[in-house]
């Protein structure tokens, strides 16, 4: 994202609080336009636009807009529930190009993605494939389907978003993966079109995904061998983005290169699933400091937002930079090491530790690198509204999502009679 500590594109951040309040999160609609456009000219480059799809990985950010914005670009989806279809449909995203994946789809989850056409179930067990092929015989269609394989590479990212070992919910192990094609291939509601992989997220070393490549494209081989030709090899997502200064995120020319070179030559198109790199470091979650409260081991600076609205921090003990918003010459405080703390009633209710700030209370702070796993995870812990969520696109500020009011979050309850 584009920003001089006090803008996002030609907008002031304190300008945005200003106007729709904080908690609040702001995306850059040309961040995510430019993160998209890395990975077409990339496949461009490499000669393999017209059989290639990008397919944005729902679940790192829901929010209508985005989901529009990317389907404008030509972007397919991965989703990974019925609500996602349901979402992806509204933002005028074509069926075509959406990808099924997940571990647990439901018959009824089934059913509607069927009847709606989309491109492919990435069937992740035996027992998923034969449900599926059962409900798309109750409604007279053949399910496209890949396997989504499990190559048991290690990613070597946070053991939560590692999904390649064999120790993972995820995927038809590899040894298995050769006789369940064969046996999906009989199927008479079963239509085989392609293979899935996908090893985790957050990935900055191409090599694991490399080496995933590797093995998906081998076992390819051998079926093609078998006489099961496959349309088209999904490689999944997981590329990373740049949370802290000293870490550098690889550039996406440069993350699937190796990848690339592995599939010169070969005739199936290729679909991959990119999610936090194309919302990442385009998003950035506003917040502004309620209480400064100094103690004998630690100082903290209680915000507005919590763990609610950015769940990273307590679920991953990730990072994400903070930064104060407003020029260097207007702070007042004295710069100490404060701990970033929610108002939530948990010990583990932080959004930084460590950092050295000069703060006052009343001042804005920026957390940034928020715009994936931001608002997709928030919650009402605590009955706290979901923050607002607004488009920068150039010097126009769009509200995409209205900040929730208190009484809509039981509207839903009733009380005993």
């Amino acid at each position: 994202m584009q920003r001089d500590g006090l803008h996002v594109e030609g907008v002031a951040l304190a300008d945005v609080a200003a106007r729709f309040g904080t908690p609040c999160y702001v995306y850059s609609r040309a961040a995510l336009t430019a993160a998209y456009a890395a990975y077409r000219d990339t496949l461009q480059a490499h000669g393999l636009a017209d059989r290639s799809l990008i397919c944005y990985a729902v679940k790192a950010n829901s929010n209508l807009a985005i989901l529009n914005l990317f389907a404008r670009l030509g972007a397919g989806f991965d989703i990974v529930s019925g609500g996602e279809l349901a979402r992806v449909r509204a933002a005028g995203g074509d069926a075509d190009k959406i990808v099924f994946s997940g571990v647990g789809k439901s018959r009824e989850e089934m059913r509607a993605v069927l009847e709606a056409g989309i491109r492919c179930f990435n069937v992740e067990s035996a027992s998923e494939l034969d449900q599926l092929s059962e409900v798309a015989g109750t409604v007279g269609r053949r399910a496209p389907v890949s396997l989504r394989v499990n190559p048991d590479v290690d990613a070597k990212t946070h053991p939560y978003i590692s999904t390649g070992l064999k120790s993972a919910k995820f995927g038809v192990a590899f040894n298995d993966a050769f006789d369940l094609y064969r046996r999906a291939a009989a199927l008479p509601h079963i239509a085989v079109k392609g293979i899935d992989c996908h090893i985790g997220s957050q990935l900055l070393d191409p090599a694991p995904a490399a080496e995933a490549a590797g093995k998906v494209l081998a076992l390819v081989d051998r079926l093609v061998a078998d006489g099961i030709v496959l349309e088209h090899i999904d490689l999944g997502g997981g590329m990373g983005i740049q949370y802290h200064a000293d870490e550098p995120a690889p550039a996406a020319s440069v993350y699937l290169a190796p990848m690339l070179a592995r599939l010169a030559g070969r005739h199936e198109k290729l679909v991959f699933e990119p999610g936090r790199s194309l919302v990442g470091n385009a998003g950035l979650l506003l917040t502004r400091v309620e209480v400064l409260k100094p103690g004998e081991e630690k100082h903290f600076a209680v915000v507005d937002a919590a763990m609610n609205d950015l769940m990273r921090p307590a679920l991953y003990d990730a990072w994400h930079d903070i930064t104060r918003v407003g020029a260097d010459e207007t702070a007042t405080g004295t710069t100490m090491n404060y701990e970033i703390v929610g108002p939530v009633c948990e010990s583990g209710d932080f959004l930084g530790h460590d950092r050295q700030l000069a703060l006052n209370e009343g001042d804005l702070l920026a957390i940034l690198s928020a715009g994936a796993y931001g608002m997709s995870m928030a919650s009402n812990y605590n009955t706290r509204p979901r923050a607002a969520e607004v488009m920068i696109d150039g010097d126009a500020v769009h509200l995409i999502r209205r900040r929730e009011e208190i009484p809509q979050l039981f509207a839903l309850e009733s009380t005993l009679p």
